[in-house]
């Protein structure tokens, strides 16, 4: 029930279905109710007329006979209460045909008045009509009201009948319509839904109801006002990394030749962990630089790649760092297929990524690269002997500066950043698996890229 009251509470949708049920249902509970006392009193009404019509037709056979035949003025079935009629002199005189046995006279006061009327008579309840005759007589018209109740309910009855079929079928139709109305809006909601956290580009209202696009509009100047903002953010990231670059280059060159220098011992250990320094802080700015050109979202024009081209090239510029810690990596898949990208950005990606593997795996492990072809999709898989991604941190990992707590390796934490960045912009998968799901040991990057049309059927 709480569930309900906070749907309630919070969707228009369901509000308005409700309100239109509720008001639907009041109003035919409201029309059933006064359609059944009315059609109630009609046939009250109809069975009054029956009386009288019969009293009418009795006062002229009176007129001509004595004694009219009983037959003609009772129905023959005498067990057929429904349509049972007492018919009887008042003051004492003889029953005027009433076509059954003497002992179902009604014992009938002398003293009703003219008119139709209802009386207790023993534990029973009659509709008599009293008329007097030209000969003095008063003649009364009876039947059980009893009978006249359950025929007067059975016609109101079927005319709830179609409230019973209508009412139902008509919410099932206001929650339709309202579900249709809806629909535009439950779409924009999932397109917005869908959307990376850099597509800011404006919601189009034309296909939106009237009521909803000032709302639109107002979220369009807000999506803008963000929109510039990251790009200033993005600028200033982009800018101030290249600014950097200039003097942390001179103190390179500075620290070069003050190593040519004669020095003691300790000045050139102090001297050493400078350049340290200085490298890691290159290191960082060109990552900084590489993150800012992902985001960019920039209209490059794209080419066919050779995913074991590009495989090759990144080894041969990453080998060194991997013959330094004795590392096993190379290509383990002679699978080649092509992806649609830009030359900087499938490189970037891939170097990226071994980049990493080669960096936190140990001295001594391996890592292995690879590629998946389908119909569908292209797939390439980075796989390396290393300890892992928790899955608790592998959404964090993504974060730009986060780094694996317990790792000692020195890194920016922008690594995988930048991947993300250049998978999405691609339309890209990206996922984190174990290399070794027993051990629950070494990482597993799959990249999926939508598998590119042959030349022959673009």
């Amino acid at each position: 029930m709480d569930g309900l009251e906070r749907r309630l509470r919070a969707s228009l949708q369901s509000k308005l279905s409700a309100w239109l049920s509720l008001t639907i249902i009041g109003v035919a509970l409201i029309a059933a109710i006064l359609a059944f006392f009315l059609a109630h009193h009609e046939a009250e009404e109809l069975q009054d007329d029956v009386l009288r019509q019969l009293a009418s037709v009795l006062v002229r056979q009176h007129l001509n006979l004595v004694t009219p035949p009983a037959a003609e003025l009772v129905n023959e079935d005498v067990h057929d209460r429904e349509n049972r009629v007492f018919v009887q002199l008042l003051a004492g005189s003889s029953s005027i045909a009433s076509g059954m046995a003497a002992d179902l006279s009604l014992a009938l006061p002398a003293d009703l008045v003219d008119g139709l009327q209802t009386v207790s008579i023993g534990q029973q309840s009659y509709r008599i009509l009293v008329r007097t005759l030209d000969s003095g007589g008063r003649l009364a018209v009876a039947q059980e009201t009893a009978v006249r109740d359950e025929i007067a309910r059975g016609g109101a009855l079927l005319t709830l009948t179609p409230f019973l079929i209508l009412v139902p079928i008509l919410l099932l139709v206001v929650a339709a319509m309202v579900r249709k109305i809806f629909r535009p809006v439950a779409a924009l909601a999932h397109e917005i839904d869908q959307r990376h956290d850099d597509e800011l580009h404006p919601i189009a209202p034309e296909t939106l109801p009237s009521e909803i696009r000032p709302f639109i509009l107002a979220i369009n100047r807000l999506l803008r006002r963000v929109e510039k903002s990251m790009d200033a953010q993005r600028r200033f990231v982009g800018d101030a990394a290249h600014e950097l670059r200039s003097p942390l280059t001179a103190l390179s060159l500075q620290a070069e030749r003050l190593a040519d220098a004669e020095m003691s011992v300790n000045a050139a250990q102090r001297l050493k962990t400078l350049r340290q320094g200085i490298e890691r802080g290159s290191a960082l700015l060109d990552q900084l630089l590489a993150l800012a050109r992902a985001q960019a979202w920039t209209n490059t024009a794209q080419s066919r790649l050779s995913v074991q081209e590009v495989y090759r090239r990144v080894l041969e510029e990453l080998m060194p760092l991997a013959e330094a810690k004795a590392i096993d990596i190379g290509v383990v898949s002679a699978v080649d297929a092509e992806v649609m990208v830009t030359d900087l950005d499938v490189m970037t990606l891939v170097k990226n990524l071994v980049g990493n593997a080669i960096r936190y795996t140990p001295a001594g492990g391996r890592v292995d690269l690879s590629v998946l072809a389908s119909a569908g999709a292209t797939t390439l898989v980075i796989e390396d002997s290393g300890p892992g991604i928790p899955e608790a941190e592998r959404e964090r990992v993504f974060d730009p500066f986060y780094r694996v707590l317990g790792s000692n390796e020195i890194g920016s934490g922008l690594g995988l950043s930048i991947v993300r960045a250049i998978a999405v912009r691609l339309g890209a998968t990206l996922a984190l698996d174990f290399a070794d799901q027993q051990s629950r040991s070494g990482l597993r990057v799959t990249v999926t890229f939508p598998a590119v049309a042959k030349a022959g059927c673009e």
